[in-house]
């Protein structure tokens, strides 16, 4: 009843992952709580300038508004049947996205899936680049074998051992005792 005198009941906003040429990567509904001034903050919401927690409607989660490419009041975006949107005064096509990729910090694509006798558009993580990179520095059909301390962990060096020898030969001589599983006899 408080929080509806002082005008800070929370606002209810479509949050919107990332926005390609035609197409919207949706999360789904949240709210936000504000701090200021409601209409101050529905104005920094269209201007694309609110800054703070998004309350995510379907998990709970809290997550910063940094991990989005836009909230937008809810009156402000409209949805139909067939997976298209209506925002900013034109169309858009709709990819869902998956609770994984809310907090991925990389760009998104979609896949087609049916469910029921439709068909619609999902978010995935964009992991090309990775592939790409596997592909470019890696043989599969070759292995390298390195000399023994070549590319030890560079704790090790810092620590002041003196070579891989050395340290293997420490760790070798930890790993025969038994006085850490409490069998000093």
């Amino acid at each position: 009843m408080l929080k509806w005198l002082t005008g800070k009941q929370p606002i209810p906003v479509w949050v919107i992952k990332q926005i390609d040429d035609r197409l919207l990567h949706l999360c789904g509904q949240g709210s936000i709580e504000p701090r200021a001034k409601r209409s101050d903050v529905i104005e920094d919401l269209y201007a694309g300038r609110y800054e703070g927690a998004v309350n995510m409607t379907s998990s709970g989660m809290v997550l910063n508004a940094q991990l989005f490419a836009a909230l937008v009041p809810l009156e402000a975006l409209q949805l139909d049947e067939q997976g298209h949107a209506l925002w900013q005064g034109r169309g858009w096509y709709v990819a869902q996205v998956p609770q994984r990729c809310w907090t991925f910090g990389g760009r998104l694509v979609t896949q087609r899936q049916i469910l029921g006798n439709q068909e619609q558009l999902v978010s995935v993580e964009d992991v090309s680049d990775i592939r790409r990179q596997v592909r470019e520095s890696t043989d599969p059909g070759r292995v390298n074998f390195d000399p023994r301390g070549v590319n030890e962990h560079s704790l090790l060096a810092r620590r002041g051992e003196r070579s891989g020898d050395d340290a293997y030969a420490k760790h070798d001589a930890i790993r025969r005792t038994d006085k850490w599983r409490g069998h000093d006899d």
